[in-house]
């Protein structure tokens, strides 16, 4: 077990007074038996009122409503978890779902549906050429060596960019690009896997490691997949690896543009030209 720290502060400036709308937070990560959230802490300004509760999908998320005019809206979340690390390859799947093609056991079909139905209808010609030669029900292959290569193909294949509009691109874009960020590379590796007929979600989070890739610094995005017997299991298509203890999951979900960090709007004139600030930091906290 280690402890670590995760500060994350966003802060808008606004070029004159506003009139902040409600708005949504997800920024406390999900308590498991891999995470436990030892403190948090949420600094907001201006004056505010704040409404916590559990999403359909057990996400944490905090409803704030601002009791006052700014020109500044600063959201400043410290959070100490408790991180009991998994190993990544330590998969134990169910006979039948060693190899692809398999078909999904009847008694969890309806749970898994929502997962399982592409969100991008116009992109899947697209999206079946580029899985021509992995994903062919004709040919049976071992399960976690087509998912691990889906994996690698989105990192490798394509080139990594901080994208700062809000959003996630369709997969056409992404792969006629062959740009993205972290949420485009984990919407392609979703809607690639449900194209396959395997139920995935997607997931933001933060992760902690020491590289100097510029998606290590920020707020992070990747994906995960229900397999029989080991349950939903992460990939992260953008460093293209397995997830491990590195990964924290604040927020899921079966749409990849619903669980933002923060979201929100406001009312103003046309000068109101808002400049985000957005800084995070993830590190081991030495015992």
């Amino acid at each position: 077990m280690r402890r670590l720290q995760i500060r994350h502060l966003t802060r808008y400036q606004y070029a004159e007074t506003v009139k902040l709308l409600p708005h949504t937070l997800h920024l406390r990560p999900r308590d498991g038996h891999d995470i436990r959230v030892q403190s948090s802490k949420l600094d907001i300004s201006p004056e505010f009122h704040i409404h916590w509760k559990r999403d359909v999908y057990g996400n944490s998320v905090a409803l704030v409503d601002f009791l006052q005019t700014a020109k500044e809206l600063t959201i400043a979340s410290e959070v100490m978890v408790e991180n009991y690390e998994e190993q990544p390859l330590d998969f134990v799947l169910e006979d039948y779902a060693r190899s692809f093609p398999f078909d999904y056991d009847p008694g969890e079909q309806i749970d898994l549906a929502p997962y399982k139905s592409p969100i991008y209808e116009q992109d899947q010609e697209m999206v079946n050429e580029w899985l021509a030669d992995l994903c062919n029900p004709a040919n049976r292959v071992d399960t976690i060596t087509m998912l691990t290569t889906l994996n690698t193909n989105i990192a490798n294949g394509l080139r990594y960019m901080v994208r700062e509009e809000p959003g996630v691109q369709p997969p056409s874009q992404t792969l006629s690009s062959g740009t993205g960020s972290c949420r485009d590379f984990a919407t392609l590796f979703i809607e690639s896997c449900r194209h396959c007929g395997l139920a995935s979600r997607f997931i933001s989070g933060y992760v902690c490691n020491e590289s100097v890739d510029p998606w290590s610094t920020a707020t992070h995005a990747w994906a995960e997949v229900y397999l029989p017997g080991s349950g939903w299991r992460g990939f992260d298509p953008t460093s293209g690896q397995l997830v491990s203890g590195e990964h924290i999951a604040v927020a899921v979900h079966r749409h990849p543009e619903a669980i933002p960090p923060v979201s929100g709007s406001f009312v103003g004139t046309g000068n109101a030209q808002p400049i985000l600030t957005v800084e995070v930091n993830v590190a081991p906290v030495a015992e």
